[in-house]
């Protein structure tokens, strides 16, 4: 074998290393075309994950949500401290015969038989008067009691309302409580029992979750709710894992046609409340209320609610 010199191993090695300027230009500059499918496949940097979500603001989307027993009874442990052990969440529930002399129903309803104790949960509207959800709240502990040989109540009720739409009337929190306790009429002291049962209505209002008192068990539920209003969600800003379920629940690839056409009949009928009782300023509550009725949309009661007429006043209209 011939060796090879030291200037033929180094003339070889700068050939093989060394490409002319043209292939330098061919490896490194893509032509036009090369250079718009390269910039077309790039993507901006998101900084956070963005869901798309129907809002919580119509009933059908809130009982699709809660209809759901891992989800309604995370919501009730959360704000009520009661862990419950139910199979199933009935919605739009309704007492027959009913309880007075104007039926109830329920938004969703369930009852734990182990622990004795019924919740339930309405979705409230802005027109809605606290008077009506104090009805039901009233309906649903009678409606417990069988027998006139005993009055002392079976089970405890508590009722959880959520207000999407309307202020606390508080100025110190976003959640209210009708506890139903007995007190002293000179001091005030709270006589813990004299009930057995320690029934609740509580309201809460979504969009006043910043009171610094307000739980954080609470306050999260509060905020998931009010920030659906906008049919969008950061789920990094949400820690707890059935907020998440919640969201994924109500994600807007997930909603029906079927429900797709409630939420937009509640949406004009809404409208449409709103356009007669801004009609109603000028005309007068009582034109107000006939015109409702010619509308044939709402019930007697509601009309009642919305006005702040009496309910035999609407019925006389």
């Amino acid at each position: 074998m011939t060796a090879l010199s030291i200037s033929t191993i180094k003339k070889s090695f700068i050939t093989f290393w060394a490409p002319t300027k043209c292939q330098i230009l061919s490896v490194w500059t893509p032509t036009k075309s090369q250079q718009k499918k390269s910039y077309s496949n790039l993507k901006p940097i998101e900084t956070n994950t963005m869901k798309q979500v129907a809002p919580l603001r119509y009933d059908v989307i809130f009982k699709k949500a809660f209809s759901h027993p891992p989800l309604f009874t995370a919501l009730v442990k959360d704000f009520v401290g009661i862990q419950l052990e139910i199979d199933e969440v009935e919605h739009d529930k309704a007492f027959v015969p009913s309880v007075g002399s104007v039926a109830t129903r329920f938004d969703l309803f369930a009852e734990d038989k182990k622990n004795r104790v019924i919740i339930e949960v309405q979705h409230a509207h802005y027109s809605d008067t606290y008077e009506r959800f104090l009805y039901y709240q009233c309906s649903a502990m009678v409606e417990t009691i069988a027998s006139s040989d005993n009055y002392s109540f079976p089970v405890t009720v508590i009722t959880l309302v959520f207000f999407t739409g309307k202020k606390t009337p508080s100025p110190d929190s976003g959640l209210v409580v009708h506890d139903f306790e007995a007190r002293d009429f000179t001091t005030g002291r709270l006589l813990d029992k004299v009930y057995q049962r320690k029934h609740k209505l509580i309201f809460v209002f979504t969009s006043d979750s910043a009171h610094a008192d307000t739980p954080e068990t609470c306050r999260e539920w509060m905020l998931a709710i009010d920030d659906s209003l906008d049919k969008k969600v950061n789920e990094d800003e949400y820690t707890n894992p059935s907020i998440q379920a919640l969201f994924e629940v109500i994600e807007k690839d997930k909603i029906t046609p079927e429900e797709r056409a409630r939420m937009k009949e509640e949406h004009n009928h809404e409208e449409a409340a709103m356009q007669f009782f801004k009609d109603g300023k000028e005309k007068g509550i009582k034109e107000t209320a006939r015109n409702f009725k010619a509308y044939g949309k709402l019930t007697e009661e509601e009309i009642a609610s919305i006005t702040g007429l009496t309910l035999e006043i609407v019925k006389a209209l």
